[in-house]
């Protein structure tokens, strides 16, 4: 947990404003005693298939890759580009699930994160914030599915 959510607020104010749209500014600032920084360089593993889901993350930089094995060792197929401003690891961090896919960054990226302990933290603490969260983590999820069933769709 940080020590000093103010710091971590006010020193990236702008790029929290893109990943909390929806959120107050007061309920930001709640947020971020929650949160922690994670930095990662081009071509790092953030996430692994088939790993427990331990936190999920908002992208505030750079750009990141959902991959899934497929049915050859060591070959992939591309999910998702995520941009910054969006969430990544969000259904295995909330349902204590295995990774479902590997995400890897494609350029420098920074994210704040929110473990899955926090998480829990967060709904008994502030479940006013919570339900906003997990409102906004279902939104994020049916976006998601409705472009994989449109791009399903094409290929059949």
């Amino acid at each position: 947990m940080i020590s000093d959510k103010s710091s971590i607020c006010s020193s990236l104010s702008e790029e929290i404003g893109s990943v909390f749209s929806f959120l107050t500014n007061e309920e930001v600032e709640d947020l971020c005693c929650y949160l922690e920084m994670k930095e990662c360089s081009a071509d790092q593993v953030l996430l692994k298939q088939g790993e427990a889901g331990e936190y999920l993350g908002f992208l505030l930089s750079g750009r990141l890759a959902v991959k899934k094995e497929t049915g050859f060792p060591g070959k992939y197929v591309i999910l998702a580009i995520l941009e910054a401003g969006t969430m990544v690891g969000e259904i295995a961090a909330v349902l204590k699930w295995a990774r479902s896919a590997t995400v890897v960054a494609l350029e420098d990226c920074k994210l704040l994160t929110m473990s899955v302990e926090n998480m829990a933290r967060v709904s008994e603490e502030k479940p006013a914030l919570a339900i906003k969260l997990y409102k906004r983590i279902i939104y994020i999820i049916s976006l998601r599915l409705r472009k994989s069933g449109e791009r399903l769709s094409h290929l059949l």
